[in-house]
């Protein structure tokens, strides 16, 4: 149905077996996304909630190829490390796997929610700041240029 979406994962209920809600720290992979373009390498506070957020590939060559070319965010602990650790990966996903782009990078899955933590005001900890927005503001802005250059 998505063109270049072929080795993509099936969501699953989380290893858990609950509903998990929390705050992680996801870090950015270089992708052809046009929601991450220059935030590579950047490791962002995000909100969790999901209660069938666990990728699960059809086959080990699947997850190789969407771990090479379409995996565009990773769970990770608190050095950077990514992890499959509970909590910090809230959904027991290898690899730490919490978003995918297509291969063009013009569609992008997440089971993280950027839409709740955009502005600084939504974290329970900001640094002091007179910027309103949050570190995930750059995604919808990306996604506005995108679409304005159209």
């Amino acid at each position: 149905l998505i063109p270049g979406a072929e080795n993509w994962p099936r969501f699953q209920r989380n290893k858990s077996e609950q509903f998990e809600a929390r705050l992680n720290v996801l870090k950015i992979k270089q992708t052809p996304s046009i929601f991450l373009k220059g935030m590579e390498g950047s490791e962002l506070l995000i909100a969790t909630a999901h209660g069938e957020g666990r990728a699960v590939f059809a086959n080990d060559e699947a997850a190789q190829q969407a771990m090479d070319n379409n995996v565009a965010v990773q769970y990770v602990d608190n050095h950077g490390q990514i992890t499959e650790t509970y909590p910090m990966n809230p959904n027991g996903s290898a690899n730490g796997v919490a978003g995918l782009v297509n291969n063009d990078g013009r569609v992008m899955l997440m089971m993280p929610h950027p839409e709740r933590v955009f502005r600084q005001v939504t974290h329970s900890w900001s640094p002091e700041t007179e910027n309103e927005d949050g570190p995930w503001m750059q995604m919808f802005y990306n996604a506005y240029d995108w679409v304005t250059q159209q």
